[in-house]
């Protein structure tokens, strides 16, 4: 059984920053796996460590510079990486969910995974529906939001979150895409053994015209047109002294506010 999971690089803006443009300076960021990827990453890693027939494949979308991160998921039990990337992507201010999906599904078909695990959302710019639309595209099965997962064969039994605390068990045949949220499972630090292990493992980097694609495959209905840091409608006062002082101070403030008021 093959298992392909997608990941995705995120960046940590540190909190005094400048911009550059319609970015943030690079010298202000700092990268690391998406924290929901994390936990579909961890979900892989278990059922290989369950079944020693199930290979665990993770696919990025990103720049050279995205394999340090890789390599944290590589060195979490991850059999090997493939990072997609193309000189078309560098001028691509922000990948829309199309986009995403049709490098994705070009994956699959040169991977032909038993299913996908997918991130619920990403931090960065906290679209979720790359899972869905992948297997609409592909024409899997498919299984949101996905908190408990148990394979039985061909099927995956699923627990799913849904609004307002309500939660669905359903079965999903595979093939199939699930995306994963958060408390499925208690991600794992990478040990020392396995961060040793990961520089030997494959990242394959893989181009569009590797994967059958041209520069049409990542043409976005997204555009940058401004970045800004927003005004502070309101000042913050900080009361000085000890806390009762501060207390007294407060409590002063909160009735010229009214607050308790008769």
């Amino acid at each position: 059984m093959k298992v392909l999971v997608t990941v995705k690089e995120v960046a940590e803006v540190e909190e005094d920053f400048e911009l550059d443009g319609l970015h943030v300076a690079e010298q202000f960021l700092e990268y690391d796996l998406n924290e929901w990827d994390e936990y579909a990453v961890e979900e892989a890693v278990q059922l290989a460590e369950e079944d020693d027939d199930v290979e665990v494949v993770s696919v990025t979308i990103g720049p050279e510079r995205s394999e340090e991160t890789i390599r944290m998921a590589l060195a979490k039990g991850v059999d090997r990486a493939i990072r997609v990337w193309d000189d078309a992507l560098e001028d691509v201010d922000l990948l829309d969910v199309g986009a995403k999906t049709r490098l994705l599904s070009a994956v699959v078909e040169a991977e032909e995974p038993d299913f996908v695990l997918t991130g619920v959302q990403a931090n960065d710019d906290s679209f979720g529906a790359t899972g869905v639309s992948l297997a609409s595209a592909i024409d899997f099965e498919w299984a949101a939001v996905v908190n408990d997962l148990e394979l039985e064969g061909d099927v995956a039994n699923v627990r799913r979150e849904l609004e307002g605390g309500v939660e669905e068990l359903t079965e999903v045949d595979l093939p199939a895409v699930l995306s994963i949220q958060t408390g499925i499972n208690e991600p794992r630090y990478a040990s020392l053994r396995g961060i040793r292990q990961a520089q030997s493992k494959e990242i394959k980097p893989m181009s569009l015209s590797d994967l059958g694609l041209d520069a049409s495959a990542v043409e976005s209905d997204l555009e940058l047109t401004d970045m800004y840091e927003p005004e502070t409608e309101s000042d913050a006062v900080y009361f000085e002294g000890d806390a009762g002082e501060q207390a007294a101070e407060l409590a002063t403030v909160l009735r010229e506010k009214g607050v308790g008021a008769q």
